[in-house]
């Protein structure tokens, strides 16, 4: 079960460097840098559509509205960028 949280942890790390390689891009699409800084500074700040403090509403709309916003960034970025940006994250 540890390696597998393990191996969870090394693929989310993964993909946040992948995503920061893509916002740092200079040929991915402005909207789409738009939709991956939204779902960061959502992530990040302390003020959401639902307040934390609310039980099990509260942290839903952080698990549904971040990964729509990357979806979202991803769908309109070209998948040659976002295959580069994987290959340099994981150190290729």
């Amino acid at each position: 079960m540890f390696e597998k949280l393990k191996s969870t942890l090394e693929k989310f790390k993964l993909e946040l460097k992948t995503y920061q390689l893509v916002l740092k891009d200079s040929r991915t699409p402005r909207l789409a840098k738009f939709f991956l800084g939204m779902a960061v500074a959502y992530a990040v700040s302390p003020i959401d559509f639902i307040p934390d403090f609310i039980p099990i509403l509260g942290h839903l709309d952080d698990v549904v509205i971040v990964p729509l916003l990357i979806v979202i960034a991803l769908k309109l970025t070209p998948k040659t960028i976002i295959e580069e940006c994987r290959v340099k994250a994981s150190g290729g």
